[in-house]
C-alpha cells in the first residue's frame, strides 16, 4: 500500500492532501491570499495529526510541479523536497495541468458537473499568467493529453480549430473567466486546484518508480520568472 501525501500551490489555493493507494483520505485547503510558506507546514501538520502518522511512515510525496506562480510553486516544492529528505522518501512530481483536469474529470464523475457529451469534450484547464496569457494544455475526457504545455496570449482566434469541431469545448482554472468572453462556444465551468487532483496521479508515478532527483529538481515554470522595480519613491 502506498501512503502518499500530495501537495499543490502553485495559483492562489494551497491544498495538501492524504491518498492511500490512489484514494483521496484527507484534504485541507485555503484561498486565503498568499500564505502558502506558513499554510502548507500547518496543513502537512494536521493531516498527519488526523491520521495519527508520523512523517516517516509516508511512502512519497507528490507535489505539483507547475506550471503556475513562481512563489507559489517554488514554496511547494522547496517544501516537498526539504520533508523527502529528511525522511528519506521519494519525491513525485506532477504537472499542474494534468491535476486539473483530473480535478474537473472526479467533478463530472461526482455529478457536480453537467455538460452534454462528455466522452467527446475537449479538456482545457487555464492557469492565469497575468494579463491576458494563461498556462495551458489540452486533454480529452480520460485525462489523456492533446497536446503541448504552452503559454498562450488569448484572442478571439485561441483555439479556433478545437471550438469549430463539433466537440464540447469546456475551459476551467482560475485563468478560464478572463477569456471566457473571448471564446465562442467554449463552455466555461468552475474548478479550482486542488491537491486531490494529483492522487491518482501520483499513485501511478509511485507504481512506476517515475521519482525525481531531490537534489536537482525544479518546479517547471515554463517562463522565466521576471522581477520587475517598483514604481513607489522610498526616499
Amino acid at each position: 500500500m502506498a501512503l502518499i501525501l500530495c501537495i499543490e500551490t502553485g495559483t492562489d489555493i494551497c491544498s495538501v492532501g492524504i491518498a492511500r493507494d490512489g484514494e483521496l483520505l484527507s484534504l485541507r485547503e485555503s484561498d486565503e491570499g498568499r500564505d502558502h510558506a506558513r499554510q502548507v507546514a500547518v496543513f502537512v501538520d494536521e493531516l498527519l495529526g488526523e491520521m495519527n502518522l508520523q512523517p516517516e511512515e509516508l511512502d512519497a510525496v507528490a507535489v505539483g510541479k507547475g506550471p503556475g506562480s513562481y512563489t507559489g510553486l517554488r514554496i511547494g516544492v522547496s517544501f516537498a523536497k526539504g520533508l523527502c529528505y529528511g525522511i528519506g522518501k521519494p519525491l513525485l512530481a506532477v504537472g499542474s495541468l494534468n491535476a486539473l483536469a483530473e480535478v474537473a474529470r472526479e467533478d463530472y464523475e461526482a455529478g457536480i458537473l453537467d455538460i452534454d457529451r462528455w466522452e467527446e469534450a475537449i479538456l482545457c484547464p487555464m492557469v492565469d499568467a497575468r494579463r491576458m496569457e494563461v498556462y495551458t494544455q489540452l486533454f480529452d475526457s480520460r485525462g489523456a493529453a492533446l497536446g503541448e504545455v504552452s503559454a498562450k496570449v488569448i484572442d478571439g482566434d485561441s483555439f479556433a480549430a478545437e471550438r469549430r469541431s463539433g466537440r464540447p469545448f469546456v475551459i476551467f482554472g482560475n485563468g478560464a473567466r478572463k477569456c471566457a468572453g473571448l471564446l465562442d462556444g467554449a463552455r466555461c465551468i468552475e474548478v479550482a486546484p486542488s491537491a486531490r487532483g494529483l492522487v491518482r496521479l501520483a499513485q501511478e508515478a509511485f507504481d512506476a518508480g517515475r521519482k525525481e532527483d531531490i537534489a536537482y529538481f525544479e518546479p517547471f515554470y515554463l517562463k522565466d520568472f521576471v522581477v520587475t522595480t517598483s514604481k513607489k519613491k522610498l526616499f
